[in-house]
């Protein structure tokens, strides 16, 4: 029997890799917790940003949609525009793709990957199990890409955490424990203020620094979408509308352009129906950057500088830093480091080729790790459907085998 690809990541860029390479036959073995990043470190109560028709796990075949998920679970069609995804829901339909699909999925981490001798690479689980694989496509989502900036990390040098001075926001989950306290959230993205809000209606006294930049907005409803521009999963608009539709193009971008597009477009801006549970219920500190961040005394204290210059000080019981997360393949420490040293890289992200290979054969990325190759799209659950059907196709012909092709539509 020929060796399996292996699939690192079970989250939706994962598993529908996975049903594509299925579909065509490819033996494949799939490592990970389902869901895991969207289970564990979203809060509690939180609503999707994206639309239905952008959070659909792409399949090789129909009926495994967000809409069948809807059917299939007995609950309210969620398809238009002004319809809100929770994060139970979307949970859920996660759940049921891997239920149909990538039944086979074995919740077990890979602790390593390095080239083997003989061909094809050597995978070390947890479990003690070593196996070779012809090929690995890396799908961990956002499994260890926290970014803290250097400012708040001074504060903290053993590491963000819920129990100290300072976390990241995917390390809150219940924000309840917040309730009487007060509490800065450094962000101007929708996790920053939604959380901000959720924390607030649990009862902490929540004010949101934005730094720079990251001014505090909303997007507009979809009724004040504007109806002359072309429809995408993100919104009206000729630029989301070509990012979205093409994205094979991008990566002949100069870099500089790949990496400030993927930073730039489609960043801080709080969703249409976030504003009326925020305005009035959080402040909002609009700074011209954080100086330094302070925990000496036990509670934090930031210190800023303001839009007019002048410095100021800031403190609460707690920091919650909503500041994103940094594709960096040092951060990736299950790969070897011989792996490591031959990939291409640009600013920290794999540079990728056509079907998402990186520069070394076999060894494939796809989701958030891809975005600085193929655009911003790959920052969303949509981004399936471009990328799975085509580093399938690319996997399979590599390997001279092509087997039944999928449709890209799910």
């Amino acid at each position: 029997m020929s060796h399996p690809v292996a699939v690192i990541g079970a989250g939706p860029f994962g598993l529908s890799t996975a049903a594509h390479l299925k579909a065509r036959g490819i033996p494949v073995r799939v490592f990970g917790d389902p869901m895991v990043s969207w289970r564990d470190h979203m809060p509690a109560g939180m609503l999707l940003k994206s639309t239905p028709v952008a959070s659909s796990i792409d399949a090789p075949q129909p009926g495994h949609r967000l809409a069948d998920y809807c059917d299939a679970a007995g609950i309210k069609r969620l398809v238009t525009d002004e319809d809100i995804i929770p994060v139970e829901t979307f949970i859920g339909y996660g759940e049921w793709f891997r239920d149909r699909l990538v039944p086979e999925l074995e919740q077990v981490r890979v602790v390593s990957v390095d080239r083997h001798t003989a061909g094809g690479f050597e995978l070390k689980l947890d479990s003690g199990e070593l196996f070779t694989a012809r090929a690995v496509v890396v799908a961990t989502g956002l499994s260890s890409l926290a970014h803290l900036p250097a400012e708040l990390a001074e504060a903290v040098p053993e590491g963000p955490a819920p129990t100290g001075p300072v976390s990241h926001s995917s390390q809150e989950h219940d924000l309840t424990r917040y309730a009487g306290k007060d509490l800065i959230v450094v962000g101007a993205g929708q996790s920053a203020l939604e959380t901000a809000a959720l924390a607030a209606e649990a009862g902490a006294q929540v004010r949101v620094v934005s730094r720079g930049r990251g001014k505090v907005a909303f997007g507009a409803p979809p009724w004040k979408q504007p109806r002359l521009r072309p429809e995408s999963p993100f919104g009206r608009a000729w630029s989301l509308w070509a990012l979205s539709s093409y994205p094979h193009p991008y990566r002949h971008l100069p870099a500089a352009a790949r990496h400030y597009l993927v930073r730039r477009v489609l960043g801080p801006l709080g969703a249409w129906w976030l504003r009326d549970r925020f305005q009035g219920k959080v402040q909002v500190s609009e700074v011209d950057r954080i100086v330094r961040a302070d925990a000496s005394e036990g509670s934090p204290r930031l210190t800023v500088r303001t839009l007019a210059g002048r410095p100021e000080d800031l403190s609460a019981d707690h920091v919650i830093a909503a500041t994103g997360y940094r594709v960096d393949i040092a951060a990736m420490d299950f790969l070897g480091h011989g792996l490591r040293t031959r990939l291409a890289v640009s600013r920290g992200t794999p540079r990728l080729g056509a079907g998402y290979v990186s520069s070394v054969p076999g060894l494939y990325f796809t989701g958030l790790p891809a975005a600085a190759s193929y655009g911003p799209v790959m920052r969303f659950v949509c981004g399936t459907e471009f990328a799975s059907p085509r580093l399938a196709a690319h996997l399979a012909a590599s390997h001279g085998q092509t087997g039944a092709p999928g449709t890209g539509r799910g």
